[in-house]
């Protein structure tokens, strides 16, 4: 088959098929290219060690489920660690899922936000009612979290503007989505020393979602890149203005902590 051939059958498939062009747009190596061919981060985001974030680190995550789909047990602490610098802490996120991020912020006292899609727009995009009932399933009945429901490509996010200490994105991965997401998150931030976290900046604590970096660094204004970073043993990237450390994340990475995990489980209501 010659080169033209190939080029209108894939053409073809595309215009059949629109989802096949976000799998071109979002392939790894696309982004790998594009970040470094504009920012010149190789090696991803420059990191910062979890305990020059936390220094004291010491969080109990609960509710947690051990599930797909959601953040892992260094992600919630992190959470928790920064919302418990603030008093009173005022939260928003974008993407609900279970609820299990808000909740845990939600023992803080602070006033909290979480954005995600309604049922009807899930179901409109063919997830099954088993995905759609478990949305909010810890957070839905907690006084100080309060549900919102839109896509965060077209919310009014006006509302809401400069009056968060933490903002939390975990919605969408795809590149539009983070790229229109942070530029949002900049505009919520009450001052210099809020912080954005975003979830699944790498597929695993070690090595890099490039989807997601790059919607960052593209969504993020060019005044503000010097304080984004990976944080070490988590899946997020952070921004904050706070002084730190960096350094390159590598595989496989050599640690330098080690951490105290003590597990409860108790059966809940279907």
């Amino acid at each position: 088959m010659s080169s033209i051939s190939k080029f209108f059958r894939a053409l073809g498939l595309i215009i059949s098929q629109p989802s096949l062009l976000n799998r071109v747009l979002d392939d790894a190596d696309v982004n790998r290219k594009a970040v470094i061919a504009k920012y010149g981060f190789d090696k991803g985001l420059p990191a910062a060690n979890l305990l020059d974030i936390a220094p004291e680190l010491q969080e109990s995550v609960e509710p947690y489920s051990f599930l797909d789909g959601g953040s892992i047990i260094t992600d919630l602490a992190l959470l928790k660690a920064l919302a418990r610098k603030k008093n009173d802490c005022s939260y928003f996120e974008i993407g609900t899922w279970r609820g299990e991020s808000v909740a845990n912020i939600a023992t803080l006292g602070g006033e909290c936000y979480t954005l995600n899609l309604s049922a009807d727009e899930l179901r409109k995009k063919g997830s099954a009612e088993s995905y759609v009932s478990q949305h909010a399933l810890y957070s839905k009945h907690l006084p100080n979290v309060k549900h919102l429901e839109g896509n965060s490509l077209q919310f009014d996010f006006s509302p809401f503007e400069k009056k968060f200490d933490l903002v939390f994105i975990d919605g969408d991965h795809h590149y539009e989505s983070v790229k229109s997401d942070t530029t949002n998150a900049f505009r919520l931030l009450k001052d210099d020393t809020s912080v954005i976290v975003w979830h699944d900046a790498g597929n695993s604590p070690e090595d890099t979602r490039w989807d997601v970096i790059r919607g960052i660094l593209d969504g993020c204004p060019e005044d503000k890149r010097k304080h984004l970073r990976r944080v070490s043993n988590t899946l997020c990237a952070i921004y904050i203005t706070q002084v730190l450390p960096s350094y390159t994340i590598q595989y496989p990475t050599l640690p330098d902590k080690k951490f105290e995990v003590s597990l409860k489980a108790k059966k809940t209501k279907p």
